[in-house]
């Protein structure tokens, strides 16, 4: 007798965790997959201070439940700080902190999505947004990106065909920033010319930010990266934000900024799903940012990811170059790569991993089944000879399927 539910017996898995399990399994595997932090930037002697203050003041609420809502001195610095840095007013009832920015389109997605309704999505865009979506009965439909960001007649088009079948978009999904996988950023103009959009077909926009603060030296200004919620005037804007890229993962603290009503209904999701995140993890997180440790070691994590891009470009162009196409990333963690003609991302991976190397299949970000002719390199976790290396072996794998 089957006792699942309909919607876990369509349950996806994400593309991105079941490809960055493989090292375990593979021994001698370069990972180009998983876009994790590098753990030789991590702050690991301001950590170790942190917490052994906090244990030695032995205070219970440290190692207690916490609030749904979240640890209130943690959100009135991001309020006052991380926030207002980046132009975003809101006030303490906005503000959720969550298990992650992975909770955050949970949480999104359950206020928001009955089952069947229509997702708006870049494409290509993130697989872990596609599983949370899915997962919860959204159905998605892809919009084409270009060098500035969504396409705006396309989302016109995309909605008009929905119009016309009698369905509706619920809300616009979108990373502007170095966007996961193809590493876009989105320029100021369209940004501004999205919120318009979402104003004039009434939409809402679920704007994703893990990698604003990872910018290289070609981001010139402060409004490359300005988050389109901070010139949302009407409440259209749902941010999502996080500290797993600029302190630790592990420690799985991040915030969702809604309209007032949204962000009450996603304290209730919460409530039923963990009924409050980490109270320890939110003290850290929030002594890091009292200390500066998170200001002090932001221009350093950049070198370090900009070091490595240039890397792995070398190591393209090296191997590569005049058979694979991608445009250089301004921030963020991944290189996107178009193959070869004729060379798909399923054989291809199969291939590397013969090769010890794996990669992200492009088609993993793609809601229309196309995307095949792509992969997603990441250069974050690995060292520079691992990086070399990992494209020395998938160009190999690449010219024997040229």
């Amino acid at each position: 007798m089957n006792h699942l539910s309909h919607a876990a017996e369509q349950f996806q898995e994400s593309a991105i965790r079941r490809t960055g399990m493989l090292g375990a399994t593979v021994p001698g595997l370069i990972s180009l997959a998983a876009g994790y932090p590098a753990p030789e930037v991590f702050p690991w002697d301001d950590l170790q201070s942190i917490t052994a203050d906090l244990l030695a003041r032995r205070d219970g609420n440290t190692l207690q439940y916490g609030a749904t809502r979240g640890y209130r001195p943690l959100i009135e610095h991001l309020l006052s700080g991380t926030l207002a840095a980046r132009g975003i007013a809101a006030q303490f009832e906005d503000v959720i902190i969550t298990t992650g920015s992975q909770q955050g389109l949970d949480l999104a997605g359950r206020v928001l999505i009955d089952p069947g309704d229509v997702i708006l999505v870049e494409l290509p865009t993130y697989s872990g947004a596609i599983s949370a979506f899915h997962n919860l009965q959204g159905r998605m439909a892809g919009v084409p990106q270009d060098a500035e960001g969504l396409d705006l007649p396309a989302l016109d088009a995309t909605i008009a065909g929905l119009s016309a079948t009698g369905q509706r978009a619920k809300f616009i999904y979108v990373t502007p920033n170095f966007q996961n996988p193809a590493g876009n950023l989105m320029s100021r103009p369209r940004r501004l010319a999205l919120l318009e959009a979402a104003r004039r077909h009434d939409l809402l926009i679920l704007e994703d930010d893990p990698y604003g603060s990872i910018y290289f030296e070609d981001v010139t200004t402060a409004a490359d990266t300005r988050p389109i919620k901070a010139d949302d005037a009407e409440g259209r804007v749902i941010y999502l934000g996080s500290f797993s890229k600029v302190l630790v993962p592990g420690l799985r603290v991040a915030w969702m900024v809604a309209p007032r009503m949204i962000a009450q209904k996603a304290e209730l999701a919460k409530q039923a799903a963990d009924i409050c995140g980490s109270a320890f993890d939110q003290r850290i997180v929030h002594s890091a940012l009292d200390r500066g440790v998170v200001d002090r070691i932001a221009p350093g994590l950049r070198a370090h990811y900009q070091a490595k891009r240039t890397v792995m470009e070398q190591a393209l162009t090296a191997t590569l170059a005049g058979r694979v196409k991608w445009t250089s990333p301004r921030g963020g963690f991944f290189l996107w790569i178009e193959l070869p003609a004729g060379v798909d991302d399923c054989a291809l991976f199969d291939r590397a991993l013969k090769a010890k190397v794996s990669f992200v299949l492009g088609s993993a970000f793609f809601v229309n089944g196309q995307g095949h002719q792509f992969a997603r390199l990441a250069f974050s976790g690995a060292n520079h000879e691992q990086i070399s290396e990992g494209i020395g072996r998938l160009a190999a794998a690449i010219m024997a399927t040229d």
